[in-house]
C-alpha cells in the first residue's frame, strides 16, 4: 500500500495487476488501483479535480485532468472517507502513476492533495541481471 498525506487529507492506494483483463501477447496490461481518501483534519474538504501523470515503462508519459474521481466530488467531513475502485491500460508490462487532488475548504480556499508514486508491476516483467 502506498500512502501520502497533505493538510489532513490521507490519500492511500492499493493497485493490482489484472490478468483477465491483459493481453501480454498483444502488448496489453492492465491494473486496477483501489484509492482512500480519508479526512483526518479538522475542516470539511471536497475534491474538485485530479491530475494524474503515468509513465509506462518505455518513458512515455500520460497526463489525465479533469474534474473529481469515477464522476463524483466528495465532499468529506472530519473523520471521513471515500473510497473507489478505477483502472489504467499500458502497452508495457509495468510503470508508474502519481498525481494529486485539488481539493477545496468550506471557505474556498484550495490545495493540492498528494496522491502517492506507485508503481504498476505485473509478472510479465523480467528482471535484469548485470
Amino acid at each position: 500500500m502506498y500512502r501520502a498525506e497533505t493538510r489532513g487529507v490521507v490519500v492511500t492506494v492499493e493497485p493490482a495487476f489484472s490478468e483477465d483483463r491483459s493481453s501480454p501477447d498483444a502488448g496489453a496490461y492492465f491494473w486496477t488501483y483501489t484509492i482512500e481518501i480519508a479526512n483526518t483534519g479538522a475542516e470539511t474538504v471536497q475534491l474538485i479535480n485530479r491530475r494524474w501523470l503515468i509513465v509506462d515503462a518505455s518513458g512515455k508519459t500520460f497526463e489525465v485532468r479533469g474534474p473529481g474521481v469515477v464522476g463524483e466530488q466528495p465532499v468529506l467531513g472530519p473523520g471521513e472517507a471515500f473510497r473507489y475502485t478505477s483502472g489504467v491500460p499500458l502497452a508495457t508490462p509495468s510503470g508508474m502513476m502519481s498525481g494529486s487532488y485539488e481539493m477545496a475548504t468550506a471557505s474556498g480556499e484550495r490545495f493540492h492533495a498528494a496522491i502517492p508514486a506507485f508503481s504498476l508491476d505485473s509478472p510479465y516483467v523480467k528482471p535484469t541481471i548485470n
